[in-house]
């Protein structure tokens, strides 16, 4: 069984990857739908220029594919999810999946009447294979019971190339609907948490006050039966760094710990992919880039056998929620 899909919304640059790891999959990319002219366009077509553009929507829902791959403005997500399911497709979203309880709600009945899969593409976890290395060291014990963990998502503005969209917070969701979601995920994860409570939450806009929509700070913290977190997520990372954000995670465990230098290692290695292992026995910062990302040819193993062995639905829906969740009480009076 050969597996197609199509890309609804071209509005963010997580397409590209999106796209590209689906193909290597095995998953091949059959034609694209997009309002308008968004900016990543002629990146996606200088990219996979053999992929043609869809002009209908309703064409691109018809076209048989059997997984939309959507990363349209993030208030649109759900719509398009919505609207692909009752077309008969499993739906890979970009993160966030939607930005309220309500389309969450509507993505929930979806699922509930169609069958089809709703994955959200945490790539920060998904397409980090330095995130694989520590799946792997916290599955054989290597920390022991991992009981915190700590996620940092500093990410760069790049104001001059940012759409409107960008700066409007009903259309982007709020920066811990949209960017923490991936933290907790890792939360959630890491820790084999299947739900969660969000303890505290705060946003603030500090240094953009003629853009009264952005938020550019967010932290929260969570807690489990199993264990804590703390998220940090902002839009200041400065000029002088070589990529747009220090993704870092830190994973604290009941004998030893693990942090992932995902993006950066300042003053240290060069590349990306950097994991520190800590422990009983070992002291040691490793290359983690040929890791792999499973995500994606298992996700094509669940549209193909009807499993959950790329992310379980109740994980993805927990996320999203929990992200909602922590949104909501930072913008509580």
């Amino acid at each position: 069984m050969s597996l197609t899909c199509v890309a609804l919304g071209l509005d963010h640059r997580h397409i590209y990857g999106m796209t590209e790891n689906m193909a290597k999959a095995g998953v091949r990319c059959v034609g694209y739908w997009t309002l308008g002219e968004p900016a990543i366009l002629p990146g996606f077509v200088k990219r996979f220029p053999e992929i043609p553009r869809l002009n209908q929507l309703e064409d691109a829902l018809n076209c048989g594919a059997d997984l939309a791959l959507i990363s349209a403005i993030p208030a649109d997500r759900a719509d398009l999810t919505v609207q692909a399911m009752q077309h008969g497709m499993d739906v890979m979203s970009d993160k966030p999946g939607c930005t309220s309880f309500e389309q969450l709600d509507h993505i929930r009945q979806a699922v509930s009447d169609t069958g089809r899969i709703w994955s959200v593409n945490f790539s920060e976890r998904f397409e980090t294979p330095v995130s694989t290395l520590a799946s792997e060291l916290v599955d054989s014990g290597a920390i022991g019971k991992v009981v915190q963990t700590i996620g940092l998502g500093p990410h760069r503005l790049n104001r001059l190339t940012r759409p409107e969209w960008f700066f409007q917070r009903d259309r982007y969701g709020g920066i811990l609907t949209d960017i923490a979601s991936h933290q907790i995920d890792q939360f959630l994860h890491y820790t084999g948490s299947t739900s969660a409570e969000i303890t505290n939450a705060f946003v603030a806009n500090y240094a953009n006050p003629a853009d009264p929509g952005l938020q550019d700070f967010g932290e929260l913290n969570l807690r489990s039966a199993q264990g804590t977190g703390y998220i940090r997520v902002d839009w200041f990372t400065p000029d002088a760094l070589p990529n747009w954000g220090d993704g870092r995670l830190t994973l604290l465990g009941t004998e030893g710990y693990i942090e992932l230098r995902k993006y950066v290692d300042v003053g240290g290695a060069a590349g990306t992919d950097h994991l520190i292992l800590v422990n009983g026995e070992t002291c040691k910062k490793q290359d983690a880039s040929d890791a792999g990302l499973p995500y994606f040819s298992r996700l094509a193993h669940d549209i193909k056998h009807r499993s959950e062995t790329a992310m379980t639905q109740a994980h993805c829906f927990t996320v999203m929620d929990l992200a909602l969740r922590a949104q909501e009480m930072a913008e509580s009076p």
